[in-house]
């Protein structure tokens, strides 16, 4: 009786491993279907002659809330200015 348990609670464990596995396998290649879309869409931009490296600056800087947008300027400034790049 205790090794059917055992064997059960092996043979549930083992199918929730494969759950979680299969699933994460399933969003890997979501990941990579989304990651090549990105790609194309900063083709087309760059096909059309938009900056793709200031673009990807700008999507970075969108990521951000205004205040943490402003403290990260305001220390780009200071350096900057410190080497008087301003």
């Amino acid at each position: 009786m205790a090794d059917d348990i055992t064997e059960t609670s092996q043979t549930v464990a083992a199918g929730q491993l494969r759950a979680f596995i299969e699933r994460v396998e399933r969003l890997e290649e979501e990941k990579k279907t989304i990651s090549d879309d990105i790609k194309e869409v900063f083709a087309e931009m760059k096909g059309t002659g938009f900056d793709t490296k200031a673009v990807r600056a700008i999507i970075r800087l969108r990521k951000k809330d205004q205040a943490e947008r402003q403290e990260e300027e305001a220390i780009l400034d200071l350096y900057k200015a410190a080497l008087g790049m301003e």
